[in-house]
């Protein structure tokens, strides 16, 4: 099931983008207000993480490194 120890520090991170979406004008805030308006937080959460997670794996079996949309 992979690192417990990674998990729960993905979800710590989640949870901090999640709470402080509704002040947060980007991308990704308006994001997870959109999913927020759907589905219950800590879906929300968990949905975060497992997408940082993708992305982390990508970058790293790609080695690549990240490279941010700008904001509209």
């Amino acid at each position: 099931m992979g690192n417990g120890y990674l998990r729960r520090f993905l979800v710590v991170g989640a949870t901090s983008v999640t709470r402080r979406a509704p002040t947060t004008d980007t991308r990704t805030g308006a994001w997870v207000r959109s999913l927020l308006e759907r589905r219950p937080t800590r879906v929300v959460t968990v949905a975060i993480a497992n997408k940082t997670a993708r992305t982390a794996w990508a970058l790293l079996a790609k080695g690549k490194s990240y490279k941010a949309t700008p904001a509209i």
